[in-house]
């Protein structure tokens, strides 16, 4: 059984994180990611685990499975998270190298999601050693090269993995002592404008520019936003025109947006499907992206959290739960009912900036946390 006496080591902890933190692995750089999966085989391998390599497809990395049998061939535990990050190749070289400030350790994806699938195994081992013998039901860890992008490729099997376990568990980010049972929808959204070529250094008005167009619209798109309740249109990358002397015929940018109910979620829908050109001789292209669906906490979700809440107090930490943005691959597991609970990985913040660090402080409880979890639902 886990209790006080068990070896939870915040330094070892960090150590194994900062193994992986060193392996940069962008979504866009599937070398990079495989680089990754295959620290995570290594490191599931050594615990007992039956490793399945799923090779990447449509330009993305592999997935990593990694199964632990129980002694009951019975529904059990999954964990789920990915090891892709926002950060390019050169990050850690450049403006975000590990580094330790007293309590705060910076790295590329350290966070955001390297600390807490790390963490993940760490207490999975802690378990094994406790018990010393094989768990009660299996446990598998489903390892995703590409949740920074939505998990395009990835999502039917994400599902399909769930739909086969009891329970999931996904050790994204636990900022301010945050577990979460629930999270807002995420939409995608590919804008396409066309314009009408002219010389722009001669004959401006005979044509029409895709990038003034665009403009337009980001303005409008972004207006939507309602802040304060969580609703979000967001703006994050455009590209167009090919010379400066030319009218630009076509200018392309990419929609993030957020819903934290089903009527913001419709709204949203409608809002982007119902776009215009603002301008004569431009046409657009509304073009839909991956969809991360509403995850609103049920009953089995609401019975993993007051289980992980009695852990906590045990522990003498503090954590509160609720439905947050920040839309990870729990959003599909959670959406089909299977009791989910996310935000279960290391302490921190900075997620996807150049801050983004843990806080080493975190790692020992929320080992303790995540550990107990394991021995409760499959030990």
């Amino acid at each position: 059984m886990i209790n006080a006496a068990n070896s939870f080591n915040a330094e070892e902890i960090l150590a194994g994180i900062l193994r992986w933190v060193a392996i940069e692995s962008p979504t866009t750089d599937p070398a990079g990611v495989n680089r990754m999966m295959d620290e995570a085989t290594a490191t599931m391998r050594a615990l007992g685990a039956t490793i399945e390599r799923i090779p990447g497809r449509d330009g993305f990395g592999d997935v990593v499975r990694a199964t632990i049998a129980g002694k009951a061939d019975e529904p059990g535990l999954m964990v789920l998270g990915h090891l892709d990050t926002v950060h390019l190749v050169g990050t850690l070289a450049g403006a975000l190298p590990i580094r330790r400030d007293g309590d705060k350790v910076f790295g590329p994806g350290i966070l955001d999601m390297k600390g807490g699938m790390y963490l993940a195994t760490y207490a999975l081992a802690q378990v094994q050693q406790a018990l010393g013998d094989r768990l009660r039901l299996p446990v598998t860890f489903l390892f995703i090269p590409d949740e920074e992008v939505g998990s395009p490729s990835t999502r039917a099997l994400i599902e399909a993995e769930a739909k086969r376990h009891a329970h999931v568990l996904v050790p994204e980010p636990g900022m301010d002592g945050r577990i979460v049972t629930g999270r807002h929808a995420f939409l995608r959204f590919k804008l396409h404008v066309h314009g009408k070529p002219a010389h722009a250094g001669a004959h401006n008005r005979s044509g029409a520019s895709a990038i003034r167009a665009m403009a337009r619209l980001i303005e409008t798109i972004e207006g939507w936003s309602d802040y304060d309740r969580g609703k979000s249109f967001s703006v994050g990358i455009v590209h167009g025109g090919t010379f400066v002397n030319v009218v630009p015929t076509e200018c392309h940018a990419e929609v993030l947006c957020v819903a934290p109910t089903q009527e913001d979620f419709d709204d949203v829908v409608a809002r982007m499907s119902g776009l215009a050109a603002p301008f004569p001789n431009t046409r657009l292209e509304v073009e839909p992206g991956p969809v991360r669906p509403l995850f609103r906490a049920q009953e089995g979700t609401e019975r993993l959290w007051q289980l992980a809440k009695s852990i906590a107090d045990r522990e003498g930490m503090r954590v509160h739960s609720g439905q947050f943005g920040g839309g990870s691959d729990g959003n599909f597991t959670g959406a089909l009912g299977i009791p989910t609970l996310d935000g279960l990985g290391v302490g921190g913040a900075g997620p996807h900036t150049h801050d983004e660090h843990l806080l080493v402080s975190s790692l020992e409880p929320r080992a303790r946390l995540f550990a107990g979890l394991i021995e409760q639902l499959a030990g």
